[in-house]
């Protein structure tokens, strides 16, 4: 875990560089100083000579403006190492985030992931920026210090640091004790942010429900679990202050009460006895130093360990070595022996067998749960098969790149997700390098044209969080718009119609129908008036694949379709 956390600090050498030499340089002025205070004390009050003074007065201003230069540059350049090195870390997780499947998804929470982008990396930045620096300059001024300290008076310099060791056991017990609640806190966290997300990008349902107090009740739970996470850690750092405290002014204590007593005594000078108390305040700072460590170092540390378990958790499907780039395909698709199960449980998929041709319409139909949709995710690898085949233009789909393969594949969904942003934003995400020209046609063909006119930003209207401002139907047709812009070869039409009116989906079929043209096409849908027109219907049920045919063939067969026709058009 220390070689994956020192890696980021590569492409940032110079500046840790900088950082790092400039808080030692401030470390070392911080030790002169006492020395010279003991040296004019001895040497030059006695000689009443104020020239000298002066210039030892004015020496020492010197040294204050560049050590106060240099902390600037510890200040500012070591939190701009923090933060780069916070943001690298982020874009690494962003990145492997995007490289996971529909499966990995399946399992997590989006608050849960929300807070690892954010929160665990915040402390994360603090560690990267002062933890190499704060525990060399600590090494460095506790053993720098305690060195002078020694040339002054042996007796006296043991019996000050004779602290030290219990310091540093409470140091190790505290700070493993924190990391742990530290981790308990960021899941607690994370639950809150989840369930924050839930209950906030579905306040339209909870509202429609009159579910307030059941919400606010939920959510006090997670409320409290956070709130209890955060007391026990602030209990403890409460108790580690306190106890550290105590020993650092014990320490302050015994170099005063000894180092009075060997001044008395005539051991040392009443110079050395200046310089001593004050290398002692010296001696003592980076140990108080150790209580903002003991704070800050367990959440960067448990913060990087969950940073570190999510990238070690490898994409379940990814490109193989040597696996090409496809493009032009047909759309010439096959199911070969395909099997597949969700989580390891009963199979959804068993020994699938399905050939469709380039520019076929095959529409799926089927009960809820018998895998028409499950069909078509394999298709573009948003799920891995569990055995068997799949392949496309002859080529197996597994020894093609994913960005390629989907690239070739168009999704239009029940459930039309949009970005926050503005109509001509949202059609043209289906081709990021479409002109206007180009996006102006798609929503022509999408039959979004009048909608567009009738807003008073027209292409630039904003369209809301997830288009909370457009209807049902306009959603639709706008995802519709941004599949022309794609052009892909294949399409997927996922009950892209089944949540409409009828004149909405009259309108949306027209506009499907013309998007359909000329590409291989796999529907799902449980309206079938929808898909009368579909070159083939397969019907889908419990165990696999049960019928095949155009609509007359399989209403002639008198068999699942015909039973399911006749159950939705009994009325």
């Amino acid at each position: 875990m220390l070689t994956r956390f020192f890696d980021y600090y590569r492409p940032y050498k110079t500046l840790f560089t900088i950082d790092f030499i400039s808080a030692v340089v401030v470390a070392v002025l911080e030790l002169a100083f006492p020395i010279v205070v003991s040296q004019v004390t001895d040497e030059l009050l006695p000689t009443a000579n104020w020239t000298l003074i002066v210039a030892a007065s004015v020496g020492m201003l010197l040294l204050y403006i560049i050590t106060t230069s240099l902390q600037f540059v510890v200040t500012y350049y070591g939190h701009k190492l923090g933060t780069n090195i916070e943001t690298d870390m982020r874009r690494d997780l962003y990145s492997h985030l995007q490289r996971q499947s529909f499966r990995y998804f399946d399992n997590r929470e989006t608050g849960q992931l929300i807070t690892r982008l954010t929160s665990d990396l915040f402390e994360i930045a603090e560690v990267a920026h002062h933890g190499p620096e704060d525990i060399f300059i600590t090494i460095f001024t506790l053993t720098g210090a305690f060195y002078m300290m020694l040339q002054i008076h042996t007796g006296l310099a043991i019996a000050t640091i004779i602290l030290v060791p219990f310091i540093a056991l409470a140091l190790a017990f505290f700070n493993k004790r924190m990391t742990k609640v530290n981790t308990d806190i960021y899941n607690s966290l994370g639950n809150f942010s989840a369930g924050i997300e839930s209950a906030v990008g579905g306040i339209r349902v909870v509202q429609a429900f009159a579910n307030e107090a059941h919400e606010s009740s939920l959510f006090e739970g997670l409320n409290q679990s956070y709130r209890k996470s955060k007391i026990l850690f602030f209990k403890m750092l409460g108790i580690s202050h306190a106890y550290n405290y105590l020993l650092i002014r014990l320490i302050s204590l015994f170099a005063l009460f000894f180092g009075a007593y060997y001044t008395i005594q005539g051991e040392i000078s009443y110079g050395d006895f200046i310089g001593f108390i004050l290398l002692a305040n010296v001696f003592v700072r980076p140990i108080e130093k150790v209580n903002n460590m003991i704070e800050s170092y367990p959440k960067g540390i448990a913060g990087f360990k969950r940073f570190s378990e999510e990238l070690d958790l490898e994409p379940d499907i990814k490109d193989k070595p040597g696996a090409v780039e496809v493009s032009g395909l047909t759309g010439k698709i096959e199911y070969k022996n395909v099997s597949f199960t969700y989580e390891g449980k009963t199979p959804v998929l068993d020994g699938i067998n399905l050939t469709i041709h380039p520019g076929e319409t095959v529409a799926f139909v089927g009960p809820s749960g018998a895998g028409k949709s499950t069909i078509c995710n394999l298709l573009p690898r948003f799920y891995e098969i569990d055995s068997g085949e799949i392949t496309i233009d002859g080529y197996n789909i597994q020894d093609i790149t994913l960005d390629s393969l989907r690239n070739q594949i168009g999704v239009v969904q029940q459930d039309v997700f949009l970005f926050p942003g503005t109509i001509r934003e949202n059609v043209r995400y289906g081709n990021l390098e479409a002109t206007d020209e180009e996006v102006y046609r798609a929503i022509r063909l999408a039959h979004l044209e009048s909608v567009v006119q009738n807003m008073p930003e027209g292409l630039d209207s904003v369209v809301g969080e997830r288009g909370v401002k457009l209807s049902g139907g306009q959603k639709q047709r706008l995802s519709i718009a941004r599949m022309f812009l794609k052009n892909p070869p294949i399409l997927i039409l996922d009950e892209a119609t089944s949540a409409l009116n009828t004149e909405t989906e009259k309108v949306i079929q027209e506009s499907l129908n013309s998007l359909a043209e000329g590409r291989t096409t796999l529907i799902i849908a449980h309206r079938l008036a929808t898909i009368k027109h579909a070159t083939r219907i397969v019907v889908v049920n419990e165990d696999g694949i049960a019928e095949e045919g155009n609509h007359e063939e399989l209403m002639a067969l008198n068999g699942v379709y015909r039973n399911l026709h006749d159950a939705q058009f009994a009325s």
